[in-house]
């Protein structure tokens, strides 16, 4: 007899067709996308060999045998065939999806229910089409006008990517339907101006203003403007949503290295995001997020990107997860994909860091939509970064005044025949009925009255246009002075908490007895190191009410082990930081160590301090040398932004700087760029000599009422040199002295020749022994650089009545350092009073210091030699 119907054993035929379709399963999921029609400009391609049901050896009769259910795909289907039909439409339509590289098992799962389930294809509602026709009518607009009315400007138009004003609305309705204040928006130069006008709350006749600046600025005598492109300036202010709730976007202006906004706005995210009262700080993701939108090109080519993403997952850097879109033109400037990049597709960088990647056909504006959806879904499930690529095209050249068809013909042969994303969505909503040609046309026509209307505005204004106001240069640079003292009472008791651990804290053996000394010697009144001096001005400002961030890399300790602001109990390697549990303080202390880079730290770093006014943000270099890894920062941001955009911060840069032999790597901050950058106030540049100075300087910096950043050229064998301790006394009863004057001089009649000096310098100079016997030498100490103290440092010289030289004295090369930044500001002012003006120190050099320790110490005390003997310095 037969067996039961249970105890059946299935055909070989059906195990194998069970077999194959369960690969399908998972050969769509992965290689769907290579078959998907996300190119609005070609047909869909082939598609990987692996999704071609006919290399499989199974027909679809045999699929058809298999029950849905086998599966467990969460799919509406009866059978296998029906499942793989459903797969093919899902990943291999107008959305492509990369998710499988996701190593967490959770994370794959609830993408793929989420994909397959189809719940964000269902069909917009007519109201929601309306409205997404709306969006789309309005950026066509927008840009047409734009475009006809400052023929051969640069506008750097969004046509072709319009999709994403409708996307990013989309995203901006989701987060605040999640209780999200604050959304910090970053992006370069393509789709800005429509983006600042339909989404940051940008007026039309703002940006018609700042292009008929263009042509006014430099005719009215004004002299020198200050100001920015229109196609770099940033916006803000509130968007209200399609369910009437509210949200503040934040845009920040951008120069053209374009990514480097991207840790900028990571910045200013988390410091929006930080409750900045008490402890190591509270992050709260839900009061601010961040959108960045990069170009194709720049994704992969620009490395800030790579940065910018290792900083999603760790915790001094985390916001929650970022929301990415690439806005895909397929082509950089004039460059084509396969000349820019080694990937098949410009976000395949994501993926090395485990981020889902969705791809989208611009074209179809309601899978846009879709993919949106997804993506802020998981962001909000995961608090992870997600990447939507946007692929469409760039209607016109790169910057409008360019010709796109000498270097790509046959993509612009294509687009000059193409339709226009709103066009295309009228075309379809005119078949389901929703609307009519005529209907829509006066829409169009509507949203450029109204832009036009805007413009008679602006233009019957012309006379009195002036560009938009931007805070005043400060001269100078000089600041209100601060108090800074702080009582020695005070200060012990200061200094008494931060060596304070609980008691079943085990602290490392050697650092408890640097502890005990460093206990013994504040409580003696003398001999305070840098690290007393530091630690004691960020516990002083914490109970005064201000926030600290310090940063950087091996910061937490120090790079030459001077700071432990965070302790690792010996024994079971938990961590404490005592800065963090002071009583009486009054604000947080936040302190990471970084990663090994410094674009993206010190761009992060720039962003949260530009969204803090209330904090004292410091980004320490491992090595002052480093810094140049972060130069566009500086330059871009850090010295010119106020100049540009208005933009504040009181960031404190802290650049280990001076020659101890370690080689060209190991010696300069590159004082002398950083000389180069300042003027009309933007930064401060110090370079101390003493603990004392350093804490009156960090205690300046955070209570001064004007903000701006601060660079201290920081010491390295300084940081333990008795010679360059201070006493208490100096921190309770002293203050920042821009110039120090020489403390040995008696009679000044007898003082013939000075020298300037900063820094380390100073105390090779006062160790050798020909000191003693210079009789008619001054050695002054500059320690603010910029602003240079003009007027203090020309009073110590003409109080040496005799005087008959000078000379600046320097470790660094004759082309480096500070000699020609000061020369300039001294020299025309010490000739005409007869008093020589002379220059001691390295000869122009291409790197800034020898190679070899033996070298570099000949050459120090030659240098020294030579300061000291030398009667008249001559020509510097």
């Amino acid at each position: 007899a037969a067996p039961p119907e249970a105890a059946r054993v299935p055909s070989e035929a059906l195990l194998r067709a069970a077999a194959v379709a369960e690969a399908m399963v998972v050969r769509y999921r992965t290689h769907g996308h290579t078959a998907a029609n996300i190119d609005p400009l070609h047909e869909p391609r082939p598609g990987d060999a692996v999704l071609d049901l006919a290399n499989a050896g199974v027909s679809r009769e045999e699929l058809a045998a298999v029950p849905a259910s086998v599966l467990r795909v969460p799919v509406q289907a009866n059978t296998a065939a029906e499942v793989l039909d459903a797969l093919k439409q899902t990943y291999a339509s107008t959305i492509a999806y990369e998710v499988e590289h996701v190593s967490s098992h959770e994370q794959r799962a609830w993408l793929r229910e989420r994909i397959e389930s189809g719940v964000y294809r269902k069909p917009l509602g007519n109201q929601e089409r309306m409205r997404l026709l709306e969006r789309l009518t309005g950026v066509e607009a927008f840009e047409r006008y734009l475009r006809r009315t400052f023929l051969g400007r640069q506008t750097f138009s969004i046509e072709g990517l319009d999709a994403l004003v409708p996307m990013l609305a989309e995203a901006l309705d989701m987060f605040a339907g999640d209780g999200i204040g604050t959304t910090y928006l970053g992006m370069a130069h393509r789709g800005r101006l429509a983006t600042i006008t339909h989404i940051a709350g940008g007026k039309f006749e703002d940006v018609l203003t700042e292009f008929e600046m263009v042509e006014l600025k430099g005719q009215r005598g004004e002299g020198d403007v200050s100001g920015d492109v229109p196609v770099h300036l940033g916006s803000a202010g509130p968007f209200r949503t399609a369910s009437g709730k509210q949200i503040e976007v934040v845009l920040p202006s951008n120069p053209s290295h374009l990514e480097t906004v991207d840790p900028v706005v990571e910045g200013e995210t988390r410091a929006a995001q930080t409750d900045r009262s008490k402890g190591a700080g509270a992050i709260d993701h839900k009061k601010a997020t961040a959108i960045l939108i990069h170009g194709d090109a720049a994704f992969n080519g620009q490395g800030v990107v790579a940065e910018t993403l290792n900083l999603s997952l760790l915790d001094g850097y985390t916001i929650g997860g970022t929301l990415h879109i690439i806005g895909n033109n397929q082509v950089g400037f004039t460059t084509d994909p396969g000349e820019g990049r080694s990937t098949r597709y410009a976000s395949d960088l994501a993926k090395g860091f485990d981020i889902p990647v969705i791809h989208v056909n611009a074209d179809d504006v309601e899978a846009t939509i879709a993919a949106t959806r997804l993506a802020v879904d998981f962001r909000r499930r995961f608090g992870r970064d997600v990447v939507v690529d946007l692929i469409g095209y760039r209607r016109f050249g790169h910057n409008e005044a360019d010709e796109p068809a000498y270097t790509q013909p046959l993509m612009y042969e294509i687009i000059a025949a193409h339709p226009t994303a709103r066009e295309i969505y009228v075309r379809k909503l005119v078949a389901q009925g929703l609307i009519g040609e005529e209907q829509a046309k006066a829409a169009f026509d509507a949203a450029t009255k109204r832009l036009s209307d805007a413009h008679k505005i602006v233009k019957s204004g012309l006379a009195d246009l002036r560009p938009r106001p931007i805070e005043p240069p400060n001269g100078n640079g000089a600041l209100v002075a601060v108090e800074t003292r702080v009582s020695a009472d005070a200060l012990r008791r200061l200094n008494d908490a931060l060596l304070s651990v609980p008691e079943d804290f085990t602290v490392h053996p050697k650092l408890a007895r640097q502890f005990e000394r460093r206990r013994g010697v504040l409580a003696a009144g003398n001999e305070l190191d840098w690290g007393i001096g530091e630690s004691l001005a960020f516990a002083s400002l914490l109970t005064e009410g201000v926030p600290i961030r310090l940063t950087g890399q091996d910061t937490e300790r120090g790079t030459f082990s001077h700071r432990h602001l965070v302790f690792h109990d010996a024994k079971t390697g938990r961590r404490y930081a005592p800065v963090q549990h002071l009583a009486g303080a009054r604000a947080a202390f936040e302190v990471h160590n970084s990663p090994l880079s410094e674009f993206a730290c010190l761009g992060f770093e720039y962003g949260y301090s530009a969204a803090a006014p209330d904090a004292l943000v410091l980004w320490e270099a491992q090595y002052g040398d480093f810094v140049n890894g972060a130069q566009i920062i500086i330059d871009q941001y850090i010295t010119s932004g106020r100049s540009k955009w208005g933009m504040t911060s009181r960031l404190v840069l802290l650049l280990p700087h001076s020659y101890e032999g370690g080689g060209p790597e190991h010696s300069s901050a590159r004082l002398e760029r950083f000389l180069q950058l300042a003027a009309e106030g933007s930064i401060r540049v110090a370079n101390c000599t003493t603990p004392a100075q350093y804490f009156h300087l960090l205690r300046d910096q955070a209570r001064s009422p004007k903000a701006r950043p601060l660079v201290i050229m920081t010491p390295k064998s300084l940081l333990r040199l008795k010679a360059a301790t201070s006493s208490l006394q100096d921190l309770a009863e002293g203050g920042f002295q821009h110039v120090i004057e020489d403390p040995t001089i008696g009679d000044r009649k007898e003082i013939l020749r000075v020298i300037l000096c900063s820094g380390k310098i100073y105390y090779d100079l006062i160790a050798n022994a020909a000191r003693a016997e210079a009789k008619d030498l001054a050695i002054v100490r500059v320690e603010m650089l910029e602003p240079f103290p003009f007027e203090a440092v020309l009073k110590v010289v003409e109080s040496y009545p005799n005087v008959k030289s000078v000379a600046w004295t320097q470790e660094e090369p004759r082309n480096q350092g500070a000699r020609a930044f000061v020369s300039r500001r001294l020299r025309e002012h010490l000739l005409p009073r007869g008093i020589g003006w002379g220059y001691v120190g390295r000869p122009d050099r291409s790197a800034p210091s020898e190679g070899y320790a033996g070298q570099h110490q000949v050459e120090q005390e030659r240098i020294v030699a030579q300061a000291l003997a030398t009667k008249d310095y001559g020509e510097a």
